[in-house]
Formats: C-alpha cells, structure tokens, sequence
C-alpha cells in the first residue's frame, strides 16, 4: 500500500475508503465523489490522466451549449 494513498484514506475518510481485500499490490480504493470538492476531482482527474491511455485522457473540448 501506498503511504501516500494510506494518509489520504486517513485524512479525509468520508471521501476515501480502501475497498475491502483490494489493498495488495494494486491498492484499490473507492471514492465517494459526492462528497468530494473541486480540487480533489481536479487531483483525481489529474492522476487518472497520467495512468490513462492518451486516446481517452486527452482533455474534451467543451461544449457551446
């Protein structure tokens, strides 16, 4: 695990919980995004843009609506 994942869990567990038997090496965690402001979906989508492959992380034009 993680310690940095491990701190957030502790930090801010009302948004972040580690799914249960998911914590060996690939460190499953579930976030409750409901609950979650602003600059963490920003660090979220921010760390799932480095791990994404690039055909689906490259930011989407918004629209014009």
């Amino acid at each position: 695990m993680s310690q940095q994942r491990f701190r957030r869990v502790e930090a801010e567990p009302e948004i972040f919980r580690p799914v249960p038997g998911g914590w060996g090496r690939g460190g499953s965690t579930n976030v409750r995004l409901a609950k979650a402001g602003p600059v963490t979906l920003g660090a979220l989508t921010m760390a799932w843009q480095n791990i994404a492959p690039q055909s689906l992380a490259k930011p989407r034009a918004k629209s014009k609506a």
